[in-house]
């Protein structure tokens, strides 16, 4: 027994010097913005405009920025990346009482948004190679529980319709996408991507988002660039385009003076001092997303010794944007993750945990659900440690 105690103490003392090693002494937050271009700029023109709700020009701008960056033929940029994700799912036609594919490892947002629309989250597990839906074990889960008819596929079960599927890029790591296309497509199924972590990450040249119906970006004030709060839906298809920046806008008719709303919708748009912010920080992403690239090598060489645990990587064909650099330990040590959080945290290092897997939350725990063997796994041995040095 004192041999495993002095095991697991210097193994966590191990991983907290080789963060140190690399981010310096602490304080040291998980990710904090970088504010060293335009944004005061902008800001200070945006106030000075007066125009800081939800019309001005750098809303305009910052949707036709990432467009050029993504290759999206459209963006709409709203509140937050949940009423992205949110919209999507509604014009995607996900309606009440109707099931929605999505992993148990995400952040409750992505639950949320299904349940926004009446509809029920329908958990199923990820792989360990890119923490994204498995492809494999999606496949033989709709061929035991689903089946379908009258081009729909139906739950066998709960005899609901299963209408769409949500993939997510878990800290900025794109997940599989070509079989979960083919998939879903031939199981009748719609994907929206839930992008929220994942702006500059790329899947086999295409950036994420651009693959489903619809993609949801977040630019909360801990990702790669932020507004302070707000998202953006992405799509290709036109008609979608306009009806996500109508019901976004409380789907108000243009008129002089009159205020015409045609159907009842939201207030998500975002506003125009949000997306001068928005601007600023999109000019220095490919600086930020090169540093972060440098700083997931500094933490490769920090942690190559420490057999214990392997250093989340992008995988062959895709390329991350390495948002939360990520240690995962091995099973065997799935018990020291406490004590790594522990240490290092009283350290000054803030390192977390993942989120708890949605299908354990109160508000989702009768929800139907797959085995999630691999979620639970990984659940108990994934650590994200300071990502945020930019300099």
């Amino acid at each position: 027994m004192t041999e495993f105690i002095a095991k697991k103490e210097s193994v966590a003392l191990s991983i907290k010097n080789a963060i140190g090693s690399v981010v310096g002494e602490g304080p040291v937050g998980l990710h904090e913005p970088c504010f060293n271009g335009n944004e005061k700029k902008y800001l200070n023109e945006c106030l000075e405009s007066t125009y800081v709700s939800s019309v001005g020009k750098y809303v305009d701008e910052f949707e036709d920025n990432l467009c050029q960056f993504t290759e999206s033929k459209y963006a709409v940029a709203v509140s937050n990346g949940t009423s992205a994700l949110h919209i999507s799912l509604l014009l995607s036609g996900v309606k009440k009482n109707e099931e929605v594919l999505i992993p148990s490892l995400s952040f409750v947002a992505t639950a949320n948004a299904v349940a926004y629309c009446g509809a029920i989250p329908h958990f199923v597990d990820v792989d360990e190679y890119t923490m994204g839906i498995s492809n494999d074990s999606l496949l033989d889960y709709l061929s035991y529980i689903s089946t379908i008819e009258n081009g729909k596929c139906i739950n066998k079960k709960t005899k609901r319709v299963i209408k769409a599927i949500v993939p997510m890029h878990t800290f900025g790591n794109a997940a599989s996408l070509d079989n979960m296309l083919k998939i879903a497509s031939d199981n009748k199924i719609t994907m929206v991507e839930d992008a929220a972590e994942s702006l500059g990450t790329f899947y086999k040249g295409k950036h994420t988002g651009t693959y489903g119906l619809f993609g949801a970006l977040s630019f909360n004030g801990n990702k790669t660039i932020t507004t302070g709060g707000g998202g953006a839906i992405l799509t290709n298809n036109k008609e979608l385009a306009q009806k996500a920046k109508h019901i976004t806008t409380t789907a108000k008719l243009d008129h002089k003076w009159r205020f015409i709303h045609d159907q009842v919708a939201y207030n998500y748009r975002m506003p125009n001092i949000n997306a001068a912010l928005g601007c600023a920080q999109l000019k220095q992403l490919p600086i930020f997303l090169e540093n972060k690239k440098l700083l997931f090598e500094k933490y490769k060489k920090a942690f190559k010794k420490i057999k214990e645990v392997e250093l989340f990587e992008e995988k062959t064909g895709t390329k991350s944007n390495y948002w939360l650099q990520t240690i995962i330990l091995k099973e065997k040590y799935k018990n020291l993750r406490d004590d790594v959080l522990e240490l290092t945290n009283n350290s000054g290092y803030m390192t977390r945990p993942v989120w708890d897997l949605l299908h354990t939350l109160n508000p989702y725990k009768k929800c139907p659900r797959a085995p999630l063997c691999i979620s639970e796994s990984l659940e108990k041995r994934i650590i994200n440690i300071p990502s945020s040095k930019y300099n």
